[in-house]
């Protein structure tokens, strides 16, 4: 009999919106949303925070509309079935396609948007779990054409005319929290706001400071015991994107398949690894390398990190090591909980 966890798939819903007092007096509101299979918190203070709570929330439900895949009404449906023609996005999308295609590329294809047919077969988008025959597998990965697809600029414009074979399909589900996490904390900054901290799901975002000038502590779940952490991260602002096959996964003969797949096998990743966590000032970005870097392993992670830089990184191992970049070195507190810690410098 399978086993398994998942998150409930519901309709977009903003539900709370609650005016709390901040430490320090500063004027706190709290909003939640669901959205993209997760619920959202969203805390925002000042005189700002009604305003840029919304701003934030709408543009989180807008972007989950347009990566939608299974929605005939969404941007990504009218990509996988535009037939080889070419479909015109701008904004928040073209950002995305474009982090997509650099990962992709300097990864050698860890992170491949094409995975959506695996993801498909596998059962984690109608919940229907099944292991694939290793035929089907072999056939699905390679279909995946990511590498074809291509993108083609406007003149004075954000827009972009995207092509890509004719049946390949695409997910961003890879990117798509962490997408919403930089741009809501960009519909808030807008909105006059300076300080505020967003949590969807595994993404956390962070605007500024604390009211009272302090930094943001945040906790990284411990993989092997989802409701302890492996320690604190002290941040002031930036993104902090968690991945790890800890919260979607089913089991089957005894076997647990989790659901972030290594595009070039077609199976649930095998790298070593239990969770990666990245922090950097972009929390697409941020989403797109802690699910690529969750594939690639450790040793390939840390060549990554050290030929490309811009961000840093906690790595669960499932040996119960944590792996920690040295630029966390002040930032970073481990908890006592069996784990051996260890810091690893930019250079080797």
């Amino acid at each position: 009999m399978k086993a398994f966890r998942k998150t409930a798939a519901l309709a977009l819903c903003l539900v709370l919106l609650l005016p709390l007092a901040a430490c320090g007096g500063a004027y706190k509101l709290e909003k939640r949303v669901f959205a993209m299979d997760t619920v959202m918190d969203l805390t925002a203070y000042g005189a700002k925070a009604e305003a840029g709570l919304e701003a934030a929330a709408g543009i989180i439900n807008s972007l989950a509309a347009a990566l939608d895949p299974e929605s005939p009404t969404s941007t990504v449906y009218a990509m996988n079935h535009a037939g080889g023609q070419g479909v015109v996005v701008s904004g928040q999308m073209a950002e995305l396609l474009e982090v997509a295609v650099e990962v992709y590329t300097l990864t050698k294809g860890a992170l491949d948007p094409s995975v959506y047919p695996l993801v498909k077969a596998w059962g984690f988008i109608d919940g229907l779990y099944n292991v694939p025959d290793k035929a089907a597998i072999e056939e699905l990965v390679a279909s995946g054409d990511f590498a074809q697809l291509k993108m083609t600029s406007f003149p004075d414009s954000d827009s972009v005319l995207v092509t890509m074979p004719a049946g390949t399909e695409l997910t961003f589900g890879a990117l798509a929290k962490g997408c919403a996490s930089q741009y809501a904390v960009a519909a808030l900054r807008a909105q006059g706001v300076t300080s505020a901290i967003v949590s969807l799901g595994g993404n956390v975002q962070t605007l500024g400071l604390k009211p009272d000038g302090s930094r943001w502590n945040v906790a990284v779940q411990d993989p092997k015991d989802t409701g302890s952490s492996i320690g604190v991260l002290s941040v002031g602002e930036t993104a902090v994107v968690t991945s790890g096959g800890y919260h979607r996964y089913f089991e089957e003969k005894g076997v647990r398949y989790h659901h972030i797949l290594d595009p070039r096998t077609g199976y649930p990743a095998e790298s070593g690894l239990l969770s990666v966590t990245v922090l950097c000032e972009n929390g697409l970005m941020a989403d797109a390398l802690s699910t690529a870097l969750f594939v690639l392993g450790e040793s390939k992670a840390l060549e990554y990190y050290r030929s490309y830089g811009g961000f840093e990184l906690v790595m669960v191992t499932d040996d119960d090591r944590i792996v920690v970049t040295n630029g966390l070195y002040d930032v970073f507190t481990a908890y006592d909980n069996g784990y051996a810690v260890e810091y690893v410098s930019p250079n080797e």
